[in-house]
């Protein structure tokens, strides 16, 4: 028995003592893990309808199970259709990417003494025009750490490559100075803080950190409402910015729009560099998916290449997650994809991209609320007219993923920071504004 099935066997038991016999026959019968790479679980499910309702319904219980197991960081769902070769197949026999065997589960790349993991460097990170500026600024980082862009802050949403840019900050100066480097999430630093307290070591909690030359945190969004946690951070930030010592962050969203973020947090990480990674364009989703097939050994052809960039319109992740779709099947068909099998697989795998217009969108917005379309343009500060605007500025950014300052230059030249608090604005209004939350509904049934 392999790594792969013993770790399986150990979720499968977990699971079957939680679920009903009915619901784990259902679903988790014919799963198995094709493989564990980088800290990810490809998971091999019979249909769509599994993949869905397993992601769905049982997502977080899975992950919790593995973790409780084995260091994985995520799941990735593979739909297994051909139910033949899936009974012949062994999950053992797989060759890994990367390898030609098995990565044992004692081996999951992350470094115990600083949390880096060795594969996040500048030679595996696609720099394309949506992230050229801040790969820009973590090279003048470590030409200069502790001096340039000090704090170096990067923000965007999940999937853009933010941990894996600060990371390759991190082990580049690990690996070419003697400066001292760690890396960890504001959530691991909170329940630090929270444990050195209750157990009366709360200054032992200050030496750990004050110790490293280069501290990295990730998530800074996770402090919200917690003003002991950010109160800590502060004396240890002033500690580092004092000291000389590089200090980055990342959030997934700018330090202003934190919500119950102490403003005096929000000064320091000002006083350095704070840059937006926004949404990856076509011509950097075509570069990603060649370099991340040329990284697994993979070979794409151009059309498909081309397909795919124009056709997935997600972030890196998900990028990721269909070209190892791709690589899963076409290990398991023993052949290579064409176009076709690779547009069956997108079909079955990722949401429909939407063909609609910035255009579109002012018109059935306008047209839901009774208002003129060419007054969402205008510098009018009517109510009438203002929350059809930030509603539309919400959508573009978080249905079609338009950047900020895109959007304001499409809504009448506005600048970008007034799009960030319309969005956000919504956003909160919508946590308990249940109006809102059905009107939104009803405006998105009409794309």
């Amino acid at each position: 028995m392999n790594d792969t099935t013993k770790l399986w066997e150990s979720v499968l038991g977990e699971v079957e003592r939680e679920v009903s016999p009915a619901n784990f026959k259902m679903w988790f019968k014919d799963t198995y893990i094709v493989k564990v790479e980088d800290g990810t679980v490809f998971l091999s499910v019979p249909n769509v309808f599994v993949k869905d309702w397993l992601n769905n319904k049982f997502h977080k219980f899975i992950l919790k199970c593995l973790r409780n197991v084995a260091e994985i960081r995520a799941i990735e769902y593979v739909v297994s259709k051909d139910e033949q070769k899936k009974r012949d197949f062994e999950p053992q026999k797989i060759v890994q990417s990367n390898s030609t065997s098995e990565i044992p589960l004692s081996d999951y790349y992350i470094n115990k003494e600083d949390n880096l993991n060795p594969r996040y460097t500048f030679e595996s990170f696609v720099v394309g025009p949506f992230n050229e500026l801040a790969h820009a600024a973590a090279q003048a980082v470590i030409k200069k750490p502790g001096g340039t862009y000090n704090p170096l802050f990067l923000y965007g949403d999940t999937g853009r490559g933010k941990t894996h840019l600060i990371q390759a900050v991190g082990n580049y100066l690990k690996n070419t100075t003697s400066k001292r480097v760690y890396y960890l999430t504001s959530e691991k630093f909170s329940i630090d803080y929270i444990n050195a307290v209750q157990n009366n070591r709360a200054n032992s909690f200050k030496d750990k950190y004050r110790k490293y030359d280069v501290m990295i945190m990730d998530d800074i969004q996770f402090f919200s409402n917690k003003e002991k946690s950010q109160e800590e951070l502060f004396h240890l930030f002033n500690s580092f910015y004092d000291d000389n010592k590089q200090i980055i962050f990342s959030s997934d969203k700018h330090p202003n729009y934190i919500q119950n973020l102490e403003e005096r947090l929000k000064s320091r990480f000002s006083a350095g560099m704070i840059i937006d990674i926004p949404h990856p364009d076509q011509e950097s989703r075509a570069a990603i998916l060649r370099a991340k097939a040329k990284m697994q050994n993979f070979e794409l052809s151009p059309d498909i290449v081309e397909y795919l960039a124009n056709t997935i319109d997600g972030n890196i992740r998900e990028i990721e997650g269909v070209l190892n779709s791709i690589i899963i099947q076409s290990q398991l068909r023993s052949r290579e994809l064409n176009l076709v099998d690779i547009k069956n697989l997108i079909k079955n795998n990722t949401k429909p991209k939407k063909a609609v217009s910035v255009k579109d969108i002012i018109k059935t917005i306008a047209d839901f609320y009774n208002i003129e379309e060419a007054s969402i343009y205008e510098k009018t500060r009517r109510k009438e007219v203002v929350r059809p605007r930030q509603l539309i500025m919400y959508i573009l950014r978080e249905e079609f993923d338009v950047s900020y300052p895109s959007i304001g230059q499409k809504l009448g030249g506005r600048d970008h920071t007034t799009v960030i608090h319309s969005c956000e604005k919504i956003k909160n209004e919508l946590k308990t504004n249940h109006i809102l939350v059905q009107e939104l509904k009803q405006i998105r049934s009409m794309f």
